[in-house]
């Protein structure tokens, strides 16, 4: 099957979305057909849809099903471990776990976004960790560069790596423009996390997702 990376955060409205889209953009300029699914989503406009679901369909160049794209959405936009509780809903990782193949045999590269940070629970007894465990896909972090991001993506790599998850890269993500020391933030990042950098995605860039793409590479390249 083609490759497929699962992607998560130090935090959640850290650019999450924006960056899957971004990577999205970044393997349609290299001439791949890309994929990007959104398993797990909180929050619903009037119509029914999700503005991180509706984001990363118009990213992809590969025409997915929604129910493979989305699995599971919930109306309020909050915590999914209750917003699926009120639901009477569990969140079956067998399900996810199909759609993320059905789109890899479509797709030449698919992006799974997580939903908030990596810990963030499912139900009862699963987490974001344990999907991703179940996936069995190479994990890209997004940092988001602010005051605290060394304490978060450090911890966060150390529970990537602590259930045998390959830490593909990172990409560091200024969400605060006026970051103090940013550049030096950055090297300590660089220095002690193990996966490589894929790229540095300037605060409101140009051209939104698709400008953000001239500032990444992919895993791999």
């Amino acid at each position: 099957m083609s490759p497929a990376y699962f992607l998560t955060g130090t935090d959640t409205e850290i650019g999450k979305t924006f960056i899957t889209c971004a990577l999205l953009h970044r393997a349609r300029l290299a001439g791949l057909k890309a994929g990007g699914l959104k398993p797990i989503a909180a929050g619903t406009d009037g119509a029914g849809l999700n503005d991180d679901v509706e984001a990363i369909r118009a990213a992809s160049n590969v025409e997915l099903p929604r129910e493979v794209i989305n699995p599971y959405c919930f109306k309020p936009a909050i915590a999914p471990h209750i917003a699926a509780a009120e639901a009477g809903i569990r969140i079956e990782f067998g399900a996810i776990s199909k759609s993320c193949d059905a789109a890899r045999q479509l797709a030449d590269l698919v992006i799974v976004e997580g939903v908030g940070g990596f810990c963030v629970p499912l139900g009862d007894d699963r987490s974001t960790a344990d999907l991703a465990v179940e996936l069995g896909l190479p994990v890209i972090l997004v940092v988001g560069m602010r005051l605290g991001c060394i304490n978060h993506a450090l911890l966060t790599a150390e529970a990537i790596a602590a259930r045998g998850l390959r830490l593909a890269g990172w990409v560091a993500n200024r969400i605060d423009p006026n970051m103090s020391r940013f550049e030096e933030n950055l090297a300590t990042l660089e220095a002690r996390l193990s996966g490589p950098l894929l790229g540095v995605v300037p605060y409101g860039p140009e051209g939104g997702p698709g400008g953000a793409a001239s500032f990444l590479r992919l895993p791999g390249a």
